[in-house]
């Protein structure tokens, strides 16, 4: 198992748990989380904290087992999964959340991170390109300025620089179990309701992607997806040497 599900009263802990590969994520790993929703949704927890097991939180997507289709398809559905469970949702985060791990950290309502996390999306550093629904999720949550940076470059961000903003608490995972135990005496239909309500003002956003109007940008994901540089960029990931892209 790459995710482990463990409770606490009404405090669910999901976890991953592939240390050797920095918790980097693959279709597998993704299909438990889907499960860990569900038994979280069933069995009504009102706080789910999600970490990964040191040294990082989830440092991506597997690139050796990913693919537009139908890895791409089953990440945003978990990521949307995490806004429709009607408890809180918590990123303890620890070392390394990059792409994937950001935006597993983005669906997620709260996020506290120790002084070692850091956060980023490096798409632009393997030829790649993201959804809208990312997007548009790191512009809400992390502000316009901090998703460009991550976007744009590539870059890393600590999350100290990121406290008051994309992070609302520093702090390691047993204070972030703490967090979640006082969270979980708070008013669970209150919960609902305004999870509910900031979801679907949020979907007015994201769900741009199935406008006409957006079609060129969809267009423009899936052409770098389908790249000579998409492949270059995963070649030299593998290779643990500097990618040679040619645009095209």
């Amino acid at each position: 198992m790459a995710v482990h599900l463990t409770w606490n009263a009404d405090v669910c802990s999901i976890r991953i748990d592939r240390p050797d590969k920095r918790n980097a994520v693959d279709l597998a790993t993704l299909h438990e989380i889907a499960a860990a929703q569900s038994e979280a949704a069933a069995k009504r927890a009102r706080v789910i904290v999600l970490s990964g097991e040191p040294p990082a939180f989830c440092s991506g997507a597997d690139l050796g087992g990913v693919e537009l289709g139908e890895f791409t398809d089953t990440l945003l559905s978990v990521l949307r999964g995490f806004g429709e469970l009607g408890g809180i949702t918590l990123a303890a985060v620890e070392g390394a959340a990059l792409g994937a791990g950001s935006q597993l950290a983005a669906a997620c309502d709260l996020r506290m991170a120790s002084a070692n996390a850091r956060f980023g999306v490096p798409a632009a550093k393997l030829g790649l390109a993201v959804d809208t629904w990312t997007v548009a999720r790191l512009g809400r949550e992390a502000g316009w300025s901090v998703a460009r940076r991550m976007l744009i470059t590539g870059e890393a961000i600590a999350a100290a620089d990121l406290l008051g903003g994309f992070v609302h608490r520093l702090g390691a995972w047993s204070e972030a179990m703490e967090w979640a135990e006082e969270l979980s005496a708070v008013a669970p239909l209150t919960v609902r309701a305004h999870k509910l309500a900031l979801e679907r003002l949020f979907s007015s956003v994201a769900d741009g992607a199935q406008n006409p109007s957006m079609d060129e940008v969809e267009r423009a994901r899936l052409a770098a997806w389908k790249s000579d540089d998409a492949v270059e960029g995963r070649a030299a990931f593998m290779e643990k040497r500097a990618p040679r892209f040619r645009g095209q």
